[in-house]
């Protein structure tokens, strides 16, 4: 077996494990950081939209000798507005200028044929009008919303309230941080960039919901047992699922760096930045609140319920009597032979609640049978 396979393994059985759920202050205080900068980001730099949303011209240049700055400064100088310019696989341009009309597109037009040494017929000028990427927009927001109650209710009825909320909130935290981040660094907003958007919420629930539905299963019958606390399950089941939450998120990051970073980093392709960047970090964004976030918040949620309040205080008075006793104290964290021997000798323990193991030779074996020799 793999070293990762060998340590998925001893997570998966508690023989090893990180206590994120205790550490959850720390978890909540650096996403509420987190959000902050990008809510101060949004308010002071705002959203670079594209023409699609604002309106605007797309001169397509054919093949010319000019650099990209160069052609970038005549179309500011001829439009007055910014542009944006991207250099195409053979030579061409695709310059965007936003606030653009009929009548100034022309003008900019034949500026543009005389700067980039082009024929003006050569240049083919499309108009968008902001109509279209309103209504982009306004369809996005009633999709968005639309999914999440749809994923409340899903939740909700698969799992229970408390889990759809955690779930819903480590979604609005996974898009505020995505937004954020454009609004840093001034990538441009395009109907590419809500299509990322949308695509990264089922990447994050998905990490979710695996975490959750083992929680589900290792919490059955919680209260007839005195070994753990609800969050201790919680965090066996993060630590459990971890290394598959790692993989499945490498996995999802590694096409999408190579668009973001090589694509259009390396290569140019600037097209390719609106619909990566928000893929790349929405999907880091989801991996880190579905492990940091949703699954500690079900854990404070659980736990002011009465009956888990009482487990957490019998729980923790037995640890104490164990430990003034001289025994070792039950944390929640076991090697498998401490394991096994307390589930020999506490009878109110639940197998089932942390995971798969031997079951406990029965006390009573042997007792009122023949012992099967002859008299």
């Amino acid at each position: 077996m793999s070293k990762l396979g060998d340590l998925g393994a001893r997570l998966y059985h508690g023989e090893v494990g990180y206590d994120f759920v205790g550490k959850r202050k720390i978890w909540y205080a650096v996403s509420i950081l987190i959000t902050i900068t990008a809510i101060v980001g949004l308010a002071v730099r705002g959203l670079n939209m594209g023409i699609e949303f604002e309106g605007g011209a797309v001169f397509n240049t054919p093949k010319t000798s000019v650099s990209v700055a160069k052609a970038e400064e005549a179309a500011e100088k001829a439009s007055g507005h910014d542009a944006i310019v991207q250099k195409l696989g053979d030579d061409a341009m695709r310059i965007q200028i936003a606030g653009v009309d009929i009548d100034k597109s022309d003008q900019i037009k034949a500026a543009l044929a005389k700067d980039l040494d082009v024929k003006a017929a050569d240049i083919n000028a499309d108009l968008v009008g902001p109509s279209w990427g309103e209504q982009v927009a306004n369809k996005a927001w009633q999709g968005l919303a639309i999914f999440m109650v749809l994923v409340v209710i899903y939740l909700a009825i698969a799992f229970e309230w408390r889990m759809a909320l955690a779930a819903l909130i480590a979604l609005i935290h996974d898009i505020t941080i995505t937004v954020g981040v454009y609004a840093l660094v001034g990538f441009e907003v395009t109907p590419g960039t809500v299509i990322g958007l949308l695509t990264i919420l089922g990447y994050s629930l998905y990490d979710t919901v695996v975490v959750f539905d083992s929680l589900k299963e290792q919490s059955k019958d919680l209260t007839k047992q005195t070994r753990f606390t609800y969050s201790e399950v919680a965090n066996r089941s993060i630590n459990g699922t971890l290394v598959r939450s790692i993989n499945t998120t490498v996995v999802a990051l590694l096409p999408v760096a190579g668009l973001l970073f090589i694509g259009g980093g390396v290569l140019g392709a600037g097209m390719l930045n609106d619909i990566s960047l928000s893929l790349f970090v929405g999907l880091a964004a989801g991996a880190y609140s579905s492990i940091f976030i949703a699954t500690p918040l079900v854990a404070d949620f659980k736990e002011r319920e009465p009956q888990l309040k009482a487990l957490k205080k019998r729980v923790l008075a037995k640890r104490a009597s164990a430990a003034a006793k001289g025994d070792s104290a039950e944390d929640g964290t076991f090697t498998g032979d401490e394991e096994q021997r307390d589930s020999v000798s506490d009878d109110d323990a639940a197998p089932a609640v942390v995971g798969p193991r031997s079951q406990p030779a029965s006390r009573s074996r042997g007792k009122g049978r023949p012992s099967g020799k002859r008299r």
